[in-house]
């Protein structure tokens, strides 16, 4: 009978780990292992609110994991593992990520999971040397309305043709008109 509570706690765990798997947009694995409490809190912090920085145990997200689909995980659940789930910008959290880690050296990024597939720990710094997605959308922006000028140039450029080689046979003959008179 003691047993149940457990399992019930277990399973209860397992469903919200999958739950997290299934809605984030990517999960980040972590080893914390010599990071203070005020330290994850302070990690927590930083990474924002949409973003979740859970400590689990292996087997159970492990098991979470594989219920939500997720495969070529098993090998970074070693050691203490916490889950970073992104809900929000994946570039943002793997740069707070990248940069905690840069100031402690204990937390070590492990791998994770974008867009439903595994992911290194150098890919995930790649994820984080990229630029924000306001920014990104932000050239975008510039990119076109500058390829819509050029357009806009373009179209133009017949008509202010046709008007200065108008101008030009205009003062052509008068210029015609006025030597033969």
């Amino acid at each position: 009978m003691a047993d149940k509570p457990i399992r019930t706690d277990k399973t209860t765990a397992v469903a919200e780990l999958t739950e997290n798997f299934r809605s984030a947009g990517a999960t980040v694995l972590t080893e914390y292992r010599g990071l203070t409490v005020s330290q994850l809190t302070q990690l927590r912090r930083s990474l924002g609110k949409e973003t979740t920085y859970t400590v689990a145990k292996n087997t159970l997200a492990k098991r979470a994991a594989a219920d939500a689909g997720i495969s070529g995980l098993d090998e970074l659940f070693t050691g203490p593992t916490a889950l970073t789930f992104v809900s929000g910008d994946v570039v943002e959290a793997a740069k707070g990520l990248r940069d905690f880690a840069k100031s402690n050296p204990k937390l070590v990024i492990k791998g994770g999971v974008f867009e439903g597939k595994a992911i290194s720990a150098a890919e995930v710094t790649k994820l984080a040397d990229l630029e924000s997605r306001e920014v990104l959308l932000a050239k975008l922006a510039g990119a076109m309305k500058g390829n819509l000028s050029k357009a806009a140039a373009l179209f133009q450029a017949p008509l202010s043709k046709t008007a200065r080689l108008a101008a030009a046979l205009q003062d052509k003959r008068e210029k015609e008109g006025a030597e033969a008179a």
